[in-house]
C-alpha cells in the first residue's frame, strides 16, 4: 500500500507531506480546491507523461516520493529484473521534473527510464477515474477487459497466438513482396551474388592493407635505404675511423686502470656495454642492408593487390574491416533470400501452414474467450444486483470476424439491458453516467479480487447517482478497501462517511500566493464536513444530525 506522500513545488503545492492508512481513505473539499492535483501526482509517481507545467511558479523542479509496502510476487520478481533490491517489503519511488523538461526517477535509490517506472507501477497504484469510464464507452476496449478478467490463462494463450500471428505475418509480408516485386527480388539476389563473388575472390585479410603500403614504401625507397644502412654499417665499422674502433681504443684504455679504482672499473663496464651494443647494431645493419634485394615483380603485385584494394573500398567501405563486415552482412542476406527463394508456391504452402498453426491457437484463445466471458457475465450480474441495477441484463457480445488481428480473431463488444422488457443494445450508446459509474466499479470490484495492486485510486466514479445507489456504491468501495487500499476523491456524503480515513484538500492564500493545504478530520470535523456535502453553504442543525447519522451508521 501507498504509506506516505511528498510532494514539493508540484503545481498550487508547495510542500505537502501525507500519511495513508489501511483500508478507504476519502478526500473531499469544495469543487476546484485541488483534490485532483493530488492524484496526479501520485500517476507521475507511476510512470504517467509528465511536463514542466507541473512545476509551481518560481520553483527550478518539482519533487516527487512515495513509499509503498508490498506483498506482490510478480512485482518482486518485475524489479529483480531490472536489478532493483527490495528489503523489508519496502519501496521507495522517486521523480524530478526540472524546467527544462528532464525527468529523473529512482526507484529504491535505482536510477530507472520512465519505462521501468511504468512496469513497476502498475504493480503499485490502478488509478479509476473519468478516463477509464471513458474506456469503457470505447467498444474496441471491451476485449482488452474481458482478458483482464481471464488474467494468466487468456494471456499465456495471446502470447502464443501473436508469436505465430508474427511468424505468419513474416512469411505473408514476404510472399506479397515476392509477388509485387518479383523482377526487383531477382535483381537484388543477383547483385548481392555478384557482391559476395568479387569480395571473395580479392581474398583480403584484416590488416593486410597496412602491411603493403609498408612494404610498397620500402620498394620505393630501395636506393635510399640501401644508401643509409651503408653508411650507417660504415660509420661504426670503419677501421680507422668508425665508433667501434674509438670504443675499442677507449675501452682498452680502461681495461689497463680498472684494477686501480672502482670508478675505473665502472667505466670500462660501461664502456665494454656499449662496445658490444654498438657491434650488435652493426650486424643488424649489415644484415638488413645483405637481405635487401629489388624484386620488381613482387612491387608489381604489391601495387596491382592496393589497387585491388582501393576498388573495394570505394564500392563497399573505407577500410578492409569495413569491406569484411560488408560481405558478412550480404551473405547472411543472400544466405536467407537463397533458402525461400523457392518457386512462389512453395512460398505460398509456407504462408498456408503458418497461417493454419495461428487460425488454431486463435480458436483456442476463441473458445477460452467465450469461457470467461460466461463467467464475468455472472459475475458482473452479482455485482449489478449489489448496485440497484438488478433488473439489467449483461452480456458479452462476440461479433462476426474472419480476420486474423493481433488480438485473435475475437471482435467483442459488451451489450446492456438496463430495463425490463428492452432489448440489449451496446452498452456505449445507451447507458447513463450514473449506469456507468456503477458498471466500472463493478467491474473494477471483480478485477480487484483477481489484481494484486498495492493500492486502488478511485476518482469522482460515482458522479450521477445519489439516494439508495450512493450508498451502494459508497458500500462497494469500502468493501473493496478490505481487500485492497483504496483512496478515494467524491463529492458524495455517503462515501465520505463510510470511509475508515477522510482528508479535507483547501485552498488559501499565503503571502499573496494560491496554496493547497490537507488537513486529517477528526470525529468531530467529519460531521461539518459530511454536513456541508449534504447541505452545501447552508448547514443546519438537521443537516449535522444527519451527517451523525450517516457517520454512526457506517
Amino acid at each position: 500500500m501507498l504509506q506516505e506522500l511528498s510532494i514539493r513545488d508540484f503545481a498550487i503545492i508547495s510542500q505537502l507531506n501525507v500519511q495513508f492508512e489501511e483500508g478507504m481513505t476519502v478526500l473531499t473539499g469544495e469543487t476546484g480546491a485541488g483534490k485532483s492535483i493530488v492524484i496526479d501526482a501520485v500517476s507521475l509517481l507511476i510512470g504517467k507523461r509528465g511536463s514542466s507545467d507541473y512545476i509551481r511558479k518560481g520553483a527550478k523542479k518539482c519533487q516527487l516520493e512515495g513509499l509503498f509496502t508490498i506483498q506482490n510476487e510478480a512485482l518482486y520478481q518485475t524489479l529483480a529484473e531490472y536489478g532493483i533490491e527490495c528489503e523489508d517489503e519496502m519501496l521507495v519511488v522517486q521523480r524530478d521534473i526540472s524546467m527544462n523538461g528532464k525527468n529523473t526517477c529512482r526507484i529504491n535509490g535505482h536510477l530507472v527510464n520512465t519505462t521501468i517506472l511504468r512496469n513497476v507501477g502498475r504493480y503499485l497504484v490502478d488509478i479509476q477515474g473519468q478516463n477509464e469510464q471513458q474506456k469503457l464507452m470505447q467498444s474496441e476496449a471491451h476485449l482488452e477487459l474481458l482478458d483482464s478478467f481471464g488474467a494468466d490463462k487468456i494471456q499465456m494463450l495471446l502470447t502464443e497466438y501473436q508469436t505465430l500471428y508474427q511468424e505468419y505475418q513474416d512469411i505473408h509480408r514476404l510472399l506479397e513482396k515476392r509477388r509485387k516485386n518479383e523482377k526487383e527480388y531477382a535483381q537484388r539476389i543477383d547483385m548481392l551474388k555478384f557482391q559476395v563473388n568479387e569480395i571473395e575472390a580479392a581474398q583480403l585479410e584484416p590488416g593486410e592493407e597496412e602491411t603493403l603500403i609498408e612494404e610498397r614504401n620500402r620498394f620505393n625507397n630501395f636506393l635510399r635505404i640501401v644508401e643509409q644502412l651503408q653508411t650507417g654499417y660504415e660509420a661504426l665499422n670503419d677501421e680507422s675511423s668508425g665508433a667501434l674502433n674509438a670504443l675499442g681504443i677507449a675501452l682498452s684504455a680502461m681495461n689497463d686502470i680498472a684494477s686501480l679504482s672502482e670508478n675505473y672499473q665502472s667505466l670500462a663496464d660501461e664502456i665494454s656495454n656499449a662496445y658490444y651494443a654498438l657491434q650488435d647494431a652493426a650486424d643488424q645493419l649489415g644484415s638488413e642492408r645483405d637481405a635487401l634485394e629489388m624484386d620488381e615483380e613482387r612491387q608489381q603485385w604489391v601495387e596491382d593487390r592496393l589497387m585491388l584494394i582501393r576498388s573495394l573500398e570505394r564500392k563497399y567501405g573505407e577500410t578492409v574491416d569495413d569491406i569484411l563486415n560488408y560481405y558478412d552482412k550480404i551473405s547472411q542476406e543472400l544466405a536467407e533470400s537463397l533458402d525461400v527463394e523457392g518457386s512462389l508456391e512453395l512460398l505460398e504452402e509456407k504462408e498456408q501452414v503458418a497461417y493454419q498453426k495461428t487460425l488454431e491457437k486463435a480458436k483456442e484463445l476463441s473458445r477460452e474467450r467465450h469461457h470467461m466471458a460466461r463467467q464475468l457475465t455472472e459475475r458482473i450480474h452479482e455485482q449489478l444486483k449489489a448496485l440497484y441495477m438488478d433488473k439489467a441484463v449483461f452480456e458479452v457480445r462476440f461479433l462476426p470476424n474472419d480476420t486474423l488481428q493481433s488480438t485473435g480473431i475475437d471482435r467483442v463488444e459488451f451489450y446492456i439491458s438496463t430495463n425490463t422488457g428492452e432489448d440489449l443494445k451496446p452498452l456505449v450508446k445507451v447507458v447513463s453516467g450514473g449506469e456507468l459509474s456503477r458498471i466500472m466499479l463493478a467491474l473494477k470490484t471483480i478485477f480487484s479480487e483477481l489484481q494484486e495492486v498495492t493500492s486502488i485510486v478511485f476518482d469522482e466514479v460515482d458522479t450521477g447517482v445519489s439516494g439508495r445507489v450512493a450508498q451502494a456504491i459508497a458500500e462497494k468501495i469500502h468493501r473493496i478497501g478490505q481487500s485492497s487500499q483504496v483512496l478515494c476523491i467524491s463529492h458524495l456524503p455517503q462515501v465520505a462517511a463510510i470511509a475508515d480515513q477522510h482528508y479535507y484538500i483547501q485552498k488559501t492564500i499565503r503571502d499573496g500566493r494560491t496554496e493547497m493545504s490537507l488537513t486529517t478530520l477528526d470525529s468531530s470535523s467529519r460531521v461539518d464536513e459530511v454536513a456541508r456535502m449534504i447541505a452545501g453553504n447552508e448547514v443546519t442543525p438537521a443537516t449535522r444530525e444527519h451527517a451523525r447519522e450517516l457517520l454512526q451508521h457506517e
